[in-house]
């Protein structure tokens, strides 16, 4: 059996022949995910009247990433997808870049710096609220 290395760590060995199957562009890595999350501001929930639990910041994120790659309309995002809404999702996107997330995740991970050279996501194009598809509520 002949192995084929793609890049990475020891478990990037894979048999020759058998499709390495490629993150979805809209997916966050744990390693990016680990660079983003403390960035996010906090919601603690009330202890009376709580409401309904806010859907979770990394799923939202992937929605967001998803409408934008995608270009389809905020509001027809389908839910199956489990991203939440795609008004909750525009609606976070304006919180986050309200609060700066963008330009300080810009300050604490340049793009030129992300593995691979930042193919599998890009996030100078996706996370601007200026970019293809974000200024449609």
């Amino acid at each position: 059996m002949i192995f084929v290395w793609h890049g990475g760590g020891v478990g990037d060995l894979v048999p020759q022949g058998v499709r390495v199957a490629q993150p979805k562009p809209w997916e966050i890595s744990d390693e990016l995910w680990a660079v983003i999350e403390p960035l996010l501001p906090r919601h603690e929930r009330r202890y009376r009247y709580p409401g309904r639990k806010r859907i979770d910041d990394r799923k939202t994120l992937q929605g967001i990433l998803f409408v934008l790659y995608t270009g389809i309309q905020w509001e027809f995002l389908p839910q199956e997808l489990g991203f939440g809404s795609g008004p909750t999702c525009w609606r976070r996107l304006a919180e986050w870049q309200a609060a700066g997330v963008w330009d300080e995740l810009q300050r604490v991970r340049p793009l030129n710096t992300h593995p691979r050279g930042s193919a599998r996501l890009r996030l100078d194009r996706r996370l601007q609220v200026r970019g293809r598809g974000a200024e449609h509520g």
